[in-house]
């Protein structure tokens, strides 16, 4: 069972939080689940904020892609009633938060998706975009969208 795994981990899935905002957290179409962005938000609090690069370090930063992982799979569970349905996970689309010229976006993200594998195995492993940005919500310094094949 997957969500013994997570637990085993260091990662047990909270319970699932309406959105702060106008959207679902998951919509699923013919066996593809898109889940929304995820920010590193922990009893519905951000962990951590800033840019990565400045407040926060790669380390910190791969955490809260991790976090952000959590959140993304515990509106999926919700969603899916069993996180055991899920066939693979297809592509994760993150979102780092980074001061000017920062070059390491993949390896934040890489926090992401090394547990992902570490959860899933096979079916964890997935295609990726690693992006810089700007800004993001709450000054967040990682978000995490993910498309997930389900049974």
């Amino acid at each position: 069972m997957i969500e013994k795994k997570m637990e085993q981990l260091g990662y047990p899935l909270p319970n699932a939080r309406k959105p702060l905002y106008e959207y679902v957290p998951v919509v699923i179409h013919n066996n593809l689940a898109f889940v929304s962005g995820q920010l590193p938000r922990v009893s519905g609090q951000l962990k951590y904020c800033g840019k990565v690069g400045e407040e926060i370090t790669i380390e910190t930063a791969q955490e809260a892609a991790r976090i952000c992982i959590v959140n993304a799979l515990t509106v999926l569970n919700y969603e899916l009633g069993s996180l055991d349905k899920v066939k693979r996970i297809v592509k994760m689309t993150g979102f780092v938060n980074a001061r000017h010229g920062f070059k390491d976006q993949s390896t934040v993200i890489d926090g992401a998706s090394n547990l992902l594998v570490d959860i899933f195995g096979e079916k964890g492993q997935h295609a990726r975009s690693a992006i810089g940005a700007g800004d993001l919500p709450g000054q967040s310094p990682v978000e995490i969208e993910l498309i997930v094949a389900t049974e």
